[in-house]
C-alpha cells in the first residue's frame, strides 16, 4: 500500500488513534511489535492553533516512529487548514481527518462522526487542509450517521476527489458506537468501483489474525487497522505478520512476557507523565495484558484499585511469583 511517498508493504497492520490509549509509550511498544503505521490520539484543530502545549505533547513522535500519522478534528474548514500546517511543521508525515469518532463530546461540537450528517462541510475541510500542506492527508469515517443515512459511496469518491491518499473506514454508523457487527461488505462495495482508486484501509471488529488475513484476502482491502482489540494485547501486530506473512498462527503469550511489556508500559508512562497519571491511565491496559490467565483476577482487580507506585510493583512482583509456580 503506497500513501503519497510512503511504501507500506504489501499488507499493512496499522494501530488506530484513540483517545487516552496511543500516547508515544503505547505507540513504540506497538511498533516493535510490528505495526507498519501508528496515529497519534487525534487532537483538536482549536487547541493546536491556540498552543496547547497538552495537544502537541500528544503528537510528540518518537526518534524512530516513521512515518508518523497525526490526526485532527474540528469542524471549521479555516481553523482546520491552519492548524493542520501547525501540525505538519511539528514534524508529522502524514495527517488524517477526524470524521467517524462517536463520542458525545467530539460530536456535540460538531465534530467527528457529525460531520456525517453535513457531508458538504466534510469536503470543505478536507479540500482546505490538502490545499494548505504538502505532506499526504487521509480521512477516517464511518458509514452514515445511522443506518438510513449510509453515505459511504458518494461521500468516498468526494474525498477521493479533494486529493485524499487513502480512506480508513470504521464499518458501523455512528449510532451503532462499537456495538452490534461491522459490515465488511462495504469494504467490497467500494473495492469493486472503478471509480474508487485510492487505499482503503478497513476497521472494525479486526481482532485476530485470521480475520486481518480474510479482509486482505477475500475483500481486497489495502490496509487493515487495529484499535479496541490492540489495548494491553500489542502481540496483536507481531501475530498479524506471522500468520499473514509465514503462515504461522499465534501462540500463547507468558505470564512472563505479558508481565514485561506491562511494567515497562507502566514505568515509561510514569516517567512520561508521572506516576498519578499513569496509574489512571493504565487502568485501561491492564485488564487486557492478563486476560485469559487462570488464577489471576485478583490481581487485576488489585491493579485497577492501586493507588501507588508501590502497590502496583508489588502486585506486578506477586504476578512474577505465579509464573515461578507454573
Amino acid at each position: 500500500m503506497q500513501i503519497g511517498k510512503f511504501d507500506l508493504s504489501r499488507y499493512p497492520i496499522i494501530l488506530a488513534p484513540m483517545d487516552g490509549i496511543t500516547d508515544k509509550v503505547f505507540r513504540k511498544i506497538c511498533k516493535e511489535m510490528g505495526a507498519t503505521l501508528t496515529y497519534s490520539e487525534f487532537v483538536s484543530a482549536d487547541a493546536i492553533i491556540r498552543n496547547v502545549k497538552v495537544s502537541f505533547d500528544k503528537i510528540s513522535k518518537n526518534e524512530d516512529e516513521f512515518p508518523f500519522v497525526v490526526q485532527i478534528f474540528g469542524n471549521d474548514p479555516e481553523i482546520m487548514g491552519q492548524a493542520a500546517k501547525l501540525v505538519e511543521s511539528a514534524g508529522a508525515d502524514i495527517i488524517d481527518l477526524n470524521f467517524g469518532c462517536p463520542m458525545k463530546k467530539i460530536v456535540s461540537k460538531g465534530a467527528g462522526a457529525a460531520l456525517l450528517k453535513n457531508p458538504e462541510l466534510m469536503l470543505e475541510i478536507t479540500k482546505n487542509v490538502v490545499k494548505n500542506v504538502n505532506v499526504p492527508v487521509t480521512v477516517k469515517t464511518r458509514l452514515g450517521w445511522d443506518e438510513t443515512s449510509i453515505i459511504i459511496d458518494n461521500i468516498a469518491r468526494g474525498l477521493q476527489d479533494c486529493g485524499i491518499a487513502a480512506l480508513t473506514l470504521h464499518a458501523r454508523t455512528r449510532k451503532q458506537l462499537y456495538s452490534g457487527n461491522a459490515d465488511w461488505d462495504y469494504f467490497l462495495k467500494l473495492k469493486s468501483d472503478s471509480s474508487f482508486s485510492i487505499p482503503l484501509i478497513a476497521n472494525g471488529d479486526i481482532d485476530n489474525p485470521e480475520k486481518a488475513k480474510l479482509l486482505f484476502d477475500d475483500y481486497g482491502v489495502d490496509g487493515v487497522m487495529i484499535g479496541r482489540a490492540a489495548i494491553g494485547n500489542p502481540w496483536i501486530f507481531r501475530d498479524c505478520n506471522d500468520y499473514i506473512l509465514k503462515n504461522i498462527s499465534p501462540k500463547p503469550i507468558s505470564i512472563n512476557e505479558r508481565l514485561a511489556i506491562c511494567k515497562r508500559h507502566f514505568n515509561e508512562l510514569a516517567a512520561m507523565k508521572n506516576e498519578k497519571v499513569a496509574i489512571i491511565e493504565m487502568r485501561k491496559f491492564f485488564k487486557n495484558y492478563f486476560k485469559g490467565i487462570a488464577n489471576i483476577k485478583q490481581y487485576r482487580v488489585a491493579l485497577l484499585e492501586a493507588t501507588s507506585l508501590e502497590e502496583i510493583h508489588s502486585i506486578f512482583n506477586d504476578i512474577k511469583n505465579i509464573e515461578e509456580k507454573v
